[in-house]
């Protein structure tokens, strides 16, 4: 599967194998346990996030592992919210530091 990370004018292809979405499934259960206590999202304290949120804390997470090269993490947030909003192919992350802005996908 893959997911398609649009940066500005740049998109990132992310190839997420079958076993991190299999063998993910703990870390990503622990992140939504982490969120269902409110989380800080940009600048503002979102609660009880809903999934579209969820997916955009991963995608900012997302963004700063590919700003530091970090592929492992890259490969988990996008099998987080490839598992938690099926069908999507393309996150469009915002760059200017309002993760409520980043927008999601399904593109053929």
């Amino acid at each position: 599967m893959i997911l398609n990370v649009v940066v500005g004018e740049d998109t990132f292809p992310i190839e997420i194998p079958d076993y991190i979405l299999q063998e993910g499934r703990e870390m990503f259960e622990k992140m939504d346990h982490d969120m269902d206590k409110g989380w800080q999202i940009g600048r503002v304290w979102v609660e009880e996030p809903d999934v579209k949120q969820r997916c955009q804390v991963a995608a900012d997470k997302l963004l700063t592992a590919l700003h530091t090269e970090n592929k492992a993490v890259a490969t988990m947030m996008a099998g987080y919210i490839v598992k938690r909003m099926p069908g999507v192919t393309h996150a469009y992350v915002a760059i200017d530091g309002e993760v409520l802005e980043t927008e999601f996908d399904s593109r053929v």
